[in-house]
């Protein structure tokens, strides 16, 4: 077991681990501490806590300190500072000529490095550009080619819900979607009903996957050939939520269906959610990050 922070660089980003050095941290204080990216300021996330070492990557590394007054000043001065090369930077891209658009700044907390944050359709032949905020900046400069995912996240905005985007909000990383939850969800695959303001697949399709997962393995599916209280018949329709099922009877197939509770009926054989390829190559893109 070892003794452990949380540590956290942006509003909504992931959590790191640190080791307090005996001292005892609440949420919401800030600290630096050393990360591959150099010295940086963090936000504790959640204090000190006790976890098994196999949730750990060793070696962890040390609090530094507490942050000051003065460290605190050093990070106000250093979103101005972004602000201003962002504003040098997107003239520079004009100057060269490069299709890619520039989504953030960052200054490392000791100004040892500026990242700019861009998306572009394809790859980008940016040594020029680099050259010259070098020149400007006179520190190492790092471009990172982010995705339409990683760019939502960092502009925020609005969803087809009306709330806050959840990757701007509250999910520290991004989880898989797949074009099949939105099948077993029932959805309709019109990629305008099933995809966020980013292009992609919503990511709250995830959230109740586990729920649907779970009644799919115990309600038949299209297609399937149950017995009801009135015979056999296939299943035409299904409602996952409220349990029902609307059958066509093999006695009567040109009658109108009849509906029946999963309860009610036992399965003969059941059916399959089946994705074809025309679906799958039209939404594939839906599923990149």
């Amino acid at each position: 077991m070892a003794y452990i922070i949380g540590v956290r660089f942006k509003e909504v980003g992931k959590v790191y681990y640190f080791d307090p050095d005996g001292q005892t941290l609440q949420k919401g204080d800030h600290v630096i501490v050393e990360t591959a990216r150099g010295v940086e300021c963090g936000e504790v996330a959640f204090g000190n806590r006790e976890i098994a070492d196999d949730s750990i990557n060793y070696p962890l590394k040390k609090l530094i300190r507490v942050a000051t007054e003065d460290d605190m000043k050093r990070v106000a001065e250093n979103r101005i500072k972004e602000k201003k090369a962002f504003t040098i930077c997107e003239q520079k891209i004009r100057d060269h000529k490069l299709k890619m658009k520039l989504i953030n700044v960052e200054y490392t907390f000791d100004n040892n490095k500026i990242l700019f944050y861009f998306t572009a359709d394809g790859r980008v032949d940016f040594r020029e550009l680099v050259k010259d905020l070098a020149y400007v900046f006179r520190t190492r400069i790092e471009l990172r080619q982010i995705g339409v995912r990683d760019e939502a996240k960092m502009l925020g905005g609005l969803g087809i819900c009306g709330r806050p985007f959840c990757c701007k909000t509250f999910l520290g990383d991004f989880q898989p979607v797949s074009i099949k939850m939105a099948k077993e969800q029932g959805m309709s695959l019109n990629p305008v009903k099933i995809s966020g303001t980013c292009g992609r697949l919503m990511c709250c399709l995830k959230y109740e996957q586990e729920a649907y997962t779970d009644l799919l393995k115990r309600t038949p599916k299209i297609g399937a050939i149950v017995h009801t209280p009135d015979g056999k018949g296939n299943v035409v329709d299904v409602n996952l939520i409220t349990g029902m099922l609307t059958v066509s009877l093999h006695k009567s197939p040109d009658a109108a269906p009849h509906t029946y509770r999963v309860a009610d009926v036992s399965i003969i054989k059941d059916g399959q959610i089946k994705l074809d390829r025309s679906e799958i190559e039209k939404l594939k893109k839906l599923e990149k990050n």
